[in-house]
């Protein structure tokens, strides 16, 4: 009975000591600036934009790819701009109804749903539907 313990012993050591290599990229997290859904209507909406502090966006549609693309220096500036004056404040309830589009901002730690769009709300939304259209394009 031991001697098959001594013959397995050298092929059973490597596999049990070998640790699997976690690439770099996978264990960096990028830090979110701010992070934007829009959801709902008849149309069926589902628009995620990431944007990271680095000033790159990940897109994501409902249907479709994935997009990772980088702002232009003035895009990032003005999404900064608009990101100063917001409030995100509380989430609404949701209305009676159907067709209704939902809106879910994150910023600095704070995440909050809304069905109107408060005034401070607007720039930051503009901005990142502006993103939505320019660089997400299926292929």
């Amino acid at each position: 009975m031991r001697i098959w313990r001594i013959a397995l012993t050298p092929l059973l050591v490597p596999a049990l000591v070998a640790v699997p290599a976690v690439p770099v990229a996978a264990a960096v997290q990028r830090k979110v600036l701010v992070d934007y859904r829009r959801q709902g209507g008849f149309a069926g909406f589902d628009d995620h934009v990431i944007v990271y502090r680095d000033g790159c966006v990940r897109l994501s549609r409902r249907t479709g790819p994935t997009v990772d693309k980088c702002l232009t220096g003035k895009e990032e500036r003005r999404l900064r701009t608009a990101l100063s004056g917001l409030r995100v404040g509380r989430s609404e309830p949701a209305p009676r109804g159907a067709d209704f589009l939902k809106y879910t901002l994150a910023h600095k730690g704070h995440r909050a749903s809304r069905y109107t769009l408060p005034k401070s709300w607007q720039p930051v939304v503009r901005q990142l539907d502006a993103a939505m259209t320019k660089y997400w394009a299926p292929d």
